[in-house]
């Protein structure tokens, strides 16, 4: 018995060194598998264990005690986890690939990233994956309803068309309510250059890598001043080290006019006119000839447009990873010469030097713009005469005897044959020659470097800039029928140039700011943190060369140039700093003091701080046995934002301090005579309206939030709850007539604003060859204005219906939704017919006055998008939808054109117009008469706004396998704006200024695409 105890205690004890024997020490490198820089921060964990470690900056690694067979695990945020088992090796090199899954998760912010489950604030990331298809021409038409609260209505159809972006609605009244845009960290100017109305064509659609959109305070005030509105932050493609890969990706596009205006053809205006106007038979056609002239076809047509381009992305010898790309695009508005041209060229290189501790970011991107006829002068005019225009009438003059180049024209024979009438639409396109070439530059170089004596330390700046240089010209040809003028029974052409603008614009960009992170084990288990100094300077200046036709000898003469010079400068300090305890409560608190040269020094800085709370609720240990629910983060979130971009005509760049500027040189004051006794004039000059009290207008935005996830991502969304309050707004007051200054900027009132957005991604189906994912999204926005102190209303810009002087039926009113429409309510016969000048006395005191008119908002509280796509194996298919319930819409059109005596012209004889088909053979079902400017004050006009748009639809092929293994391509056949389903009876129901006068429709885009990758 002893001598077996014995035996088994000499076996345990010589087992002892040989367990010390079988574990080993592990050491080696993780590299990034795309770059081959090494990755700092890699979990390298026994499986199995508690026992790891982390890489450090360069991505070594020592593991020590790993038993022989055991495995050993690589994880890192973004990359494919790795895992090899022990045989006695004592070197393991890792290269960890790129997970695209995960790296979705990974969501750029101000000044830094974050995971999608750490992040406390309301933030969506949009990679290319899910981005619009088809037809996309700027990078806004990327991103149109694919966010909730996001709503983005351009202008028209014009290539360049400017894109109305409001995130969560507007809380301001004259200041901007534009969102920030930041692209590859560079803060762009809300300020377009001339000649440019989108600004977002900076950027070419297919080098963006993802778009992220911060919609609250907790993720905005980081930006400070110019974040109120939201941000919207694009990033573009970057390099990856290996061999370079090429990519030529080529579209052609067929634009079709999509709706017009249902006006009386040549046919039903002959029976008509002679049917109720027989007095005005005799302007019928032209010499006894009736013709049959569609003058919106005339107008426009099937455009032809193309797109390309070409990009390179590896590394420079392994060290210096690059992408490059240049593009063309040839981009035909439907409206016959209108056109758009536009060169980019971008180059990323993101070198790693000082063994790896600095990390360089080179960004460059430039844009050639060259546009045609594309300003409302020519295309609004040519719209809105084409609408007025006889349709009996003839486009060329058939007896070749005018001298406007073969075009006609009505001319009044009884008075020197001066031009009369709408002017004939195809010449105003065919006979003007305006351009508008632009070359932009924005560029910026990021220095990341990483404090070797302290490697959770980083300094990092990133200087950038934005350079723009304009010219506009503008001509009518020799024989233009706009240049065409009689005086004393001399007719002559005051032909030429009629206006330039020669402008350059620099924005200039400097941050400089420390970033700390690290890991901690107890209860606070990460800690991150920036602080640092923000600097931009903007500056506009330019000079503008009009012309005048009142001369002695009638012709054409430059005016005195106009001379402009607007500086902009913004200086903030910042801060921000992420707790994350446990791994399950994060703390986001953020500090930015600003700085605005638009108000005096007294009031020059303002304050703006957030804070912002989470719960990963799916991390807490009585959450494990939920195994269906994979994320469940709630979150609260608080913070002040700042607006001081009150940059309009009245206040210019200078609204706090006095300045005079050149008054008109129609209003010249005399000095006395010359040496032969004619008299003369100087043009005097004015004050600009000013105000030295001026300071910052604030919004305070509260936000609380749920993020889910179920079954490992196959129905995955977000729920959130706001409530914004704007104070001391920045508007333009009207001032009481007979004073000197028009209009005043102070700070008057405050508004409210209360929002709900849900956001919903689900995979009902997803296997090795198929999937299916559905997307929607819908969000409710209600602002209304609570104070205007003393003032009673405030006028909204650009909602002038052009009838009279100084008509104008938008206003801001305390009590009121946001913007609304001012008018009466219509009062109607028994047989439900309008009756003219007939209005609801909503006071009852007998007398129809301001006091009876309604305020009607315009603007939607219910917006919405939703989108499928479908992968079979190499094909492709998708389709995107957007809408609004609700809003309203003017139809100026109707007002013009909705009624019999449309046909006689409201000043002037000897000639008739076109009006809207509301005949149904016997009686006009409009009005008869000419409606009053007091009638065009009616709701009658007002026709709800709600639609669904499905805005693209797009099939896809691809080749895997070309030239053996070394190529792909992919085919797509895309439709854009395929259909609108609406009650609206105009042109399009979609419209950000809420009035319809003479819109440029959007195009039904048909398009081919190719994209091959080699």
């Amino acid at each position: 018995m002893k001598s077996f105890s014995f035996h088994i205690l000499w076996i345990l004890v010589s087992s002892i060194p040989l367990a010390a024997w079988s574990q080993s020490t592990v050491s080696g490198t993780v590299t990034d598998g795309g770059s081959g820089f090494g990755l700092p921060g890699v979990s390298v964990i026994i499986k199995g264990t508690s026992s790891g470690t982390t890489t450090d900056f360069d991505g070594n690694y020592t593991l020590s005690g790993v038993p022989d067979g055991s495995t050993i695990s690589y994880s890192y945020v973004g990359f494919i986890t790795q895992e090899i088992s022990l045989a006695g090796q004592n070197t393991i090199n890792i290269s960890l690939e790129e997970d695209t899954a995960q790296l979705d998760e990974v969501i750029v912010i101000g000044y830094g990233a974050v995971t999608k489950k750490d992040a406390t604030g309301s933030v969506q990331q949009l990679s290319t994956d899910e981005l619009n298809k088809g037809a996309i021409i700027t990078a806004d038409q990327l991103i149109n309803g694919k966010s909730a609260g996001v709503r983005i209505s351009n202008a028209g159809g014009q290539p360049d068309a400017d894109p109305n972006i409001r995130i969560r609605g507007g809380a301001s009244l004259s200041a901007s309510n534009k969102p920030l845009i930041v692209i590859d960290g560079v803060p762009i100017s809300n300020a377009n250059p001339a000649g440019q109305s989108n600004p977002l064509a900076l950027v070419n659609p297919n080098d963006i890598e993802s778009f992220t959109i911060l919609k609250d305070a907790s993720s905005t005030a980081i930006y400070g001043s110019r974040a109120s509105n939201g941000v919207i932050i694009i990033t573009t493609k970057k390099g990856k080290a290996g061999a370079p890969k090429y990519s030529f990706s080529s579209s052609v596009q067929v634009g079709t006019l999509s709706k017009t205006l249902d006006l009386l053809d040549s046919e039903e205006y002959v029976q008509f006119v002679q049917q109720n106007f027989p007095e005005q038979a005799d302007l019928l056609g032209v010499d006894g000839v009736i013709y049959n002239t569609d003058w919106q076809d005339e107008i426009y047509r099937t455009s032809i447009s193309t797109d390309h381009i070409f990009s390179a992305s590896g590394s420079i010898k392994d060290k210096v990873p690059f992408r490059a790309s240049l593009g063309y695009a040839n981009i035909q508005g439907i409206l016959k010469e209108s056109e758009l041209k536009r060169y980019t060229a971008s180059l990323n290189l993101t070198p790693r030097l000082l063994k790896d501790n600095l990390k360089v970011t080179l960004s460059a991107k430039g844009v050639l713009t060259r546009k045609g006829q594309a300003d409302f002068d020519t295309d609004g005019n040519a719209i809105g005469d084409a609408l007025a225009l006889n349709p009996t009438l003839p486009v060329f003059d058939p007896a070749g005897t005018q001298p406007f180049g073969g075009f006609y024209q009505t001319l009044d024979a009884n008075n020197d044959n001066r031009k009369i009438g709408p002017t004939n639409a195809l010449a105003i396109l065919k006979q003007r020659d305006r351009n508008e070439d632009v070359d932009r530059f924005i560029g910026n170089l990021e220095l990341d470097y990483t404090l070797p004596f302290f490697t959770d330390l980083r300094a990092i700046i990133n200087v950038g800039v934005d350079h723009s240089k304009s010219t506009i010209l503008d001509f009518l040809d020799d024989n233009a029928i706009n240049a065409y003028a009689v005086r004393d029974g001399q007719s002559f052409f005051n032909s030429g140039q009629t206006f330039r603008e020669d402008q350059e614009k620099t924005d200039r960009l400097l941050d400089a700011y420390l970033s700390y992170a690290h890991d901690f084990d107890g209860f606070l288990s990460r800690l991150d943190a920036q602080a640092g100094y923000s600097y931009q300077n903007f500056e506009n200046e330019g000079i503008q060369f009009g012309t005048t036709t009142d001369t002695e000898d009638g012709r054409r003469a430059n005016n005195q140039p106009r001379l402009y010079f607007n500086p902009l400068n913004l200086q903030s300090f910042f801060g921000r700093v992420n707790l994350d305890f446990k791994n399950k409560y994060l703390l986001t608190a953020s500090y930015r003091r600003d700085a605005s040269s638009l108000f005096p020094s007294d009031r020059r800085w303002g304050n703006f701080p957030s804070a912002a709370l989470a719960w990963k609720i799916n991390e807490e240990k009585w959450f494990e046995n939920v195994t269906a629910l994979d994320v469940l983060k709630l979150r609260l979130g608080w913070g002040i934002t700042g607006q001081q971009n009150i940059e309009t005509t009245a206040a210019g760049f200078f609204p706090f301090t006095a300045l005079f500027e050149l008054g008109s040189e129609r209003v010249q004051y005399p000095i006395g005579t010359d040496a032969d006794g004619n008299p003369i004039f100087v043009t005097t000059s004015r004050a600009r309206g000013f105000n030295p009290q001026l300071e910052w207008e604030t919004t305070t935005t509260y936000n609380a939030g749920l993020d889910f996830e179920l079954w490992r991502g196959r129905w995955g969304g977000s729920v959130d709850y706001y409530r914004r309050e704007t104070e001391d707004l920045l508007a333009e007051i009207p001032q009481s007539e007979g004073s000197l200054i028009n209009r005043f900027i102070q700070n008057v009132g405050t508004t409210e604003s209360e929002g709900v957005e849900v956001l919903m991604n689900i995979i009902p189906i997803q296997t090795d060859s198929f999937r299916w994912e559905l997307t929607g999204n819908v969000a409710f926005n209600e602002t209304f204005v609570t104070s205007l102190d003393n003032v009673s209303q405030i006028p909204v810009a650009d909602t002038g219906i052009g009838r009279g002087t100084g008509i104008n039926i938008g206003a801001y009113a305390e009590g009121q939704r946001g913007r609304n429409f001012w008018l009466y309510e219509q009062l109607y016969d028994a047989d439900g017919n309008a009756i003219q000048d007939a209005f609801v006395d909503q006071n009852g005191d007998n007398i129809i006055n301001d006091e009876d008119r309604l305020f009607i908002p315009y603007d939607p509280k219910w917006t919405y998008g939703f989108g499928t796509q479908l992968n079979y194996k190499n094909v492709d298919f998708s389709a995107n939808f957007r809408g609004q319930i609700g809003g309203k819409i003017y139809n100026a059109n109707l007002l013009n054109a909705g009624f019999a005596e449309a046909v006689l012209p409201r000043s002037g004889t000897g000639f008739i117009n076109n009006v809207i088909d509301l005949y149904d053979g016997t009686n006009y079902n409009g009005f008869q008469t000419n409606p009053s400017d007091l009638q065009a004050l009616s709701d009658f006009y007002i026709s709800d706004a709600s639609f669904l748009r499905l805005d693209n639809i797009t099939l896809g092929y691809r080749i895997d396998q070309l030239l053996g293994d070394k190529a792909s391509m992919r085919l797509s056949f895309s439709v854009n704006n395929a259909f609108v389903i609406t009650e609206y009876d105009g042109i399009d129901p979609e419209n950000f200024d809420g009035i319809e006068t003479s819109p440029y429709a959007r195009p039904r885009t048909f398009s081919v695409g190719m994209n091959l990758d080699f």
